[in-house]
């Protein structure tokens, strides 16, 4: 059997040698002929340049019956004009003599795509927005010292000033523009304007949390002396007159009277108040529009309008004597719009992804608003029946004209005159004598107190925020949760193998002897 081989013979390709081109040499006005130096440098930088783009290039394709040029040709500035090589060697000089740049820290940066900080890089100092600097403490420091001292040289040398309350005041307005002209000295106009309003601002709070503590602590100091003895919250008035010491009489039909009218005012206001902020927001439209009109504008009613009109439609009309309902009603008209406007504002921050997620559940609206949108609010809810709360607890004048005045004990709201903290508190610091005004005094005390237990026991059982459980209501969660992982675990064990149980019987034989 023969075999064929076939040998391939490398023929050597001829090179080709391209033709040298002389350029024509042309004479630009005002462009200096390049030297041979020059044209040297610049062959060598064209050169430099071409190659890394020689070598990035991807390789040619070879097709048919086509001839590949040789590697060996390069590529001389014999081709550039006279002008483009005395350009090229000023560029090359200029940038010779640039200073060299740091090198970007970090990654390259690919065009297009998302820059992200290095973390190995240098970070500077983190700065503390909240933590004042010593400058700081020294400006507000040294201005408050200052004022000081220019208020107290105006009301005891220079100027014929007295009083507590207007040195104060001077004292107040030298040290904003005493701390407004330290602050100029190292910032700009911006940092005295935010500096002088923070002061403004800081000061504002300090006012309104003085002019509270000031108001509590004149009342308790004032009160003092009825608050210490045990019969003030035990007894009535009935037996003790206005001269009588305060070891007689005290003010627990008043207590009783409040809390009954209140929570009669809280049974009527709640539910309207929340159902008619509820209707503003999930039902838009022309008749929620004037019902938010008309909401609003009866937040700034007088309260003795309010019992005017309570006096001429039930009293007058229907039961044609002061009673305790007529007083709730009256403070009902007080709280209501409190109530409808403070819940229409928390309604409208709960997100509209919640009601639309409930929707596409398949939820109807009465089940997303009981479900969804009360539980989001309810925190905000809460504050808003405080409000309401606060403002009819307070009331006197409507009270005045539609619960009588009474020294006796009242249980039964709808018979006879009931009389509440804010009206026994009139009654009692219209008297002349000391004791009476001591009295009324610790009646103010106690209705603070009073009010303050009441806010806290509101805040106490719906003031949490979404999600937020009680201890009891995590451990009830914890307790659900196992006995879940019991159920589900029995579920997914292999059932145990079935076992028979043989008794077997041995007859036994009893001998007789």
């Amino acid at each position: 059997m023969s075999t064929t081989e076939t040998s391939v013979t490398e023929t050597a390709v001829p090179e080709k040698t391209l033709p040298e081109t002389t350029a024509p040499e042309t004479t630009v006005p005002g462009v200096t002929p390049p030297t041979p130096a020059a044209s040297a440098a610049a062959s060598t930088d064209i050169t430099e340049v071409l190659e890394p783009v020689g070598e990035a290039t991807a390789p040619p394709t070879t097709m048919p019956n086509e001839t590949t040029a040789p590697d060996d040709i390069t590529v001389t500035a014999d081709v550039l004009t006279d002008e483009e090589l005395s350009l090229l060697a000023a560029s090359r000089t200029a940038k010779a003599d640039e200073p060299s740049r740091p090198a970007p820290r970090g990654p390259a940066r690919t065009p297009g795509a998302t820059m992200r900080p290095n973390p190995a890089g240098d970070i500077g100092p983190r700065r503390m927005l909240r933590t004042a600097t010593g400058e700081d403490r020294f400006n507000v420091l040294g201005s408050l010292i200052a004022a000081a001292a220019i208020a107290g040289l105006l009301f005891g040398w220079f100027a014929p000033l007295s009083g507590a309350v207007g040195w104060f005041v001077v004292a107040f307005l030298a040290f904003i523009g005493i701390y407004a002209l330290m602050v100029s000295f190292r910032g700009d106009a911006e940092t005295v304007k935010d500096r002088v309003m923070t002061a403004l601002l800081y000061g504002a709070g300090a006012i309104l949390l003085s002019a509270l503590i000031f108001v509590l602590v004149y009342t308790l100091v004032r009160g003092a002396a009825a608050l210490f003895n045990v019969n003030f919250v035990t007894q009535t008035m009935e037996l003790a007159g206005p001269l009588d010491p305060l070891s007689m009489g005290g003010i627990l039909h008043a207590i009783v009277g409040t809390l009954i009218q209140i929570g009669i005012a809280l049974i009527i206001t709640v539910p309207l108040g929340i159902t008619t902020a509820v209707f503003l927001n999930e039902f838009p439209g022309r008749f929620s529009r004037f019902v938010r009109t008309i909401s609003d504008a009866m937040t700034a009613l007088p309260s003795i309008v309010a019992g005017l009109f309570v006096y001429a439609c039930v009293i007058m009309l229907f039961t044609h004597q002061r009673s305790g309902f007529a007083a709730a009603l009256a403070i009902s008209v007080m709280m209501l719009p409190i109530i409808i406007r403070a819940s229409d504002v928390v309604l409208r921050l709960v997100s509209g992804s919640l009601r639309e997620a409930s929707y596409a559940l398949g939820a109807p609206r009465w089940r997303t608003v009981w479900h969804v949108v009360l539980p989001t609010a309810r925190s905000g809810l809460v504050n808003a029946v405080i409000l309401g709360t606060a403002r009819g607890v307070g009331e006197t004048s409507p009270v005045l004209l539609t619960s009588g005045v009474t020294a006796v004990m009242n249980f039964n709201p709808f018979s006879g005159p009931m009389i509440s903290l804010p009206l026994q508190v009139f009654d009692f610091v219209k008297s002349p004598e000391p004791n009476m005004v001591a009295r009324g005094f610790g009646a103010a005390a106690v209705l603070i107190i009073l009010v303050l237990v009441l806010f806290v026991i509101a805040r106490a059982f719906g003031g949490r925020s979404p999600g937020q459980l009680s201890d009891g209501q995590r451990r009830r969660a914890a307790e659900a949760s196992l006995n879940d992982l019991r159920r589900m675990t029995m579920r997914t064990a292999p059932p145990a193998p079935e076992t028979q149980t043989v008794v077997t019987v041995v007859p036994t034989r009893k001998e007789h002897l």
